[in-house]
C-alpha cells in the first residue's frame, strides 16, 4: 500500500535531508529523492516546482522540529539557552559544509536564492520565535521585540564561534548572558 498525505511528505523531505547532508546540494537530484524515499518523481513535482523549492521545504520541517524539541522552561533566560541547546545538537547532526555550499551557490543559483530567502526570512522557524514570544505573553518582554535582530545577532556570533570552537555551555551562558539578555532588555528601558 502506497503512503499518501503527510507521511509521504515527511519521507521525501527527510530523504532530501540525507542525500543533502551526504552529497550537498548540487550532487543532490529529484531521481535520487525519488529513489531514497520510494516515491514517484511525479509526486515530487506535484509539490514542489524544483529541487531549490524541495530543499526549502527540507530545511523548513527540519530547522521547525529542532525547534519543536526545545523544551518550554518557563523563564526568557532557560528559554534561550535551550534554544541554543537545540542549535548546537542541530549543528553536531548536519554536516556545516552544506549551509556554506548553499550560501555560496545562493550567489549564482536564482532559484535556490529565491527559495533560500524564503527560508531565512521565515521567523517563524527561527529558534528564538517560540522563546520570545512566550517570553513576550509572560511580560518579561515588551510587544515587538526585535526577534530578526536577536536571531541575526545569535545566529552570526554561533557560525563564527563553530568555526574555531565548540559551541560549549559556557560559551552559550556567556552568549545569552552578555549579549542577547543585554540586547533584548535594551528596549525595555
Amino acid at each position: 500500500m502506497m503512503v499518501r498525505g503527510k507521511p509521504r511528505e515527511d519521507a521525501i523531505l527527510d530523504a532530501t535531508m540525507r542525500l543533502l547532508a551526504s552529497g550537498g546540494y548540487e550532487a543532490l537530484t529529484i531521481d535520487a529523492v525519488a529513489a531514497e524515499a520510494r516515491a514517484s518523481k511525479t509526486t515530487i513535482y506535484r509539490r514542489w516546482s524544483n529541487k531549490a523549492e524541495l530543499v526549502k521545504a527540507a530545511l523548513d520541517a527540519h530547522d521547525a522540529a529542532f525547534n519543536a524539541s526545545a523544551p518550554d522552561t518557563g523563564a526568557l533566560r532557560t528559554d534561550l539557552i535551550a534554544a541554543l541547546e537545540t542549535v548546537r545538537r542541530k549543528a553536531t547532526e548536519f554536516p556545516l559544509a552544506v549551509y556554506a555550499e548553499l550560501a555560496q551557490l545562493m550567489r549564482t543559483d536564482s532559484q535556490l536564492a529565491s527559495a533560500l530567502k524564503k527560508h531565512l526570512e521565515n521567523e517563524e522557524i527561527s529558534p528564538f520565535h517560540d522563546p520570545l514570544v512566550r517570553a513576550v505573553k509572560r511580560g518579561e518582554l515588551p510587544p515587538g521585540v526585535d526577534a530578526e535582530l536577536v536571531h541575526d545577532v545569535a545566529e552570526a556570533m554561533v557560525v563564527h564561534r563553530l568555526q574555531r570552537a565548540e559551541l560549549d555551555d559556557a560559551f552559550i551562558a556567556r552568549l545569552v548572558d552578555d549579549v542577547l539578555l543585554v540586547l533584548l532588555r535594551k528596549g525595555k528601558s
